[in-house]
């Protein structure tokens, strides 16, 4: 099987390279006029978009084919007090970015903020949620990028989980297409287990990333090899292959908090419980603090080790 690393948002390689950079609503307000604000957020965006070209053709440069957009890209774009037509201005850099991807066959999607809420009790919340997941897909779409995924967690856990859990798949129903064909689902750290966001995934017909750090936090005893090959198969009818999150705890083993880089002991327990599980080829997004290093460090490590893995190239491996 083929496993491709990749990383989240900042390429810390690269020395005051951002795409996160903001424009709050606090200052956007405190501008003369409109025409200044306007300006404000065409620079703003104009280098948050350079600098995304930027960290994409480093990927290619260091054969890096998996990458987890910002969803900060464009400043107040969905902010209910700001309108201003970002596609019409972007239109053409969004387009190259767009074939940048594409012809370097990169894997890139969208987190989504935590306060994008499916379920929330709160029709605000549950209106908000589709405003910003709309953007996303309005992103995907000015990049004219099929593939581009929106990974959510299932949410709130207000009135009790089953609750909650039917209340996530009956507003999901109420979702445009458009949207529920970007989403993927990611078991949390507290709430929603593997198995609980398994059986969600399974019932909608979605697929599933697990996040393997959030289930030694939060499971109910059950064993990832008794779900992985379940996991993998709500992709099944999907282009891509499946999604891993895999991070280290930063102290204890329990620890919430992501640790600087990655524990390669655990990282190759990993792979050696899929390896004995299934043979199919997936990808593992590394969410550690040192975001490219870590990557690199983690790929160092592996070829340091004991275990004879096939290299084919900076951040791909065949076990």
């Amino acid at each position: 099987m083929i496993i491709r690393l990749g990383y989240v948002a900042i390429a810390l390689n690269l020395k005051n390279i951002t795409t996160s950079s903001t424009v709050t609503y606090t200052n956007y307000c405190k501008l003369k006029n409109e025409e200044e604000g306007l300006k404000k957020l065409k620079s703003v965006t104009f280098s948050n978009l350079d600098g995304l070209e930027k960290i994409l053709k480093y990927n290619i440069e260091n054969n890096i084919h998996f990458y987890r957009l910002t969803s900060k890209l464009i400043p107040l774009s969905t902010h209910p007090q700001v309108y201003w037509e970002y596609e019409k201005y972007f239109k053409k850099e969004l387009h190259r970015i767009g074939d940048i991807i594409k012809s370097s066959n990169m894997r890139v999607d969208f987190h989504p903020d935590q306060f994008n809420v499916i379920n929330s009790v709160k029709d605000k919340v549950v209106n908000d949620t589709i405003r910003n997941l709309n953007h996303a897909v309005d992103l995907f779409e000015l990049m004219d990028y099929k593939e581009g995924k929106l990974v959510i967690h299932i949410g709130s856990s207000a009135d009790g989980k089953e609750k909650s859990i039917e209340r996530f798949v009956y507003n999901l129903e109420q979702f445009p297409k458009r949207i529920k064909e970007r989403i993927i689902l990611e078991n949390d750290d507290k709430v929603f287990t593997a198995k609980d966001v398994l059986d969600i995934c399974e019932r909608v017909n979605i697929p599933m990333v697990l996040d393997v750090h959030h289930h030694n936090c939060k499971n109910n005893n059950e064993q990832i090899s008794d779900l992985i090959q379940r996991i993998f198969n709500t992709w099944n009818k999907e282009n891509l292959p499946p999604k891993i999150h895999f991070s280290s705890p930063k102290e204890c083993d329990l620890d919430r908090k992501h640790a600087d880089y990655i524990d390669c002991n655990d990282f190759i327990n990993f792979l050696n419980l899929v390896k004995n599980r299934v043979d199919r080829d997936f990808d593992i997004m590394i969410e550690a603090k040192k975001k490219d290093q870590a990557l690199f460090k983690l790929i160092e490590d592996l070829k340091s080790s004991k275990l004879k893995y096939n290299f084919i190239d900076n951040s791909t491996i065949q076990i």
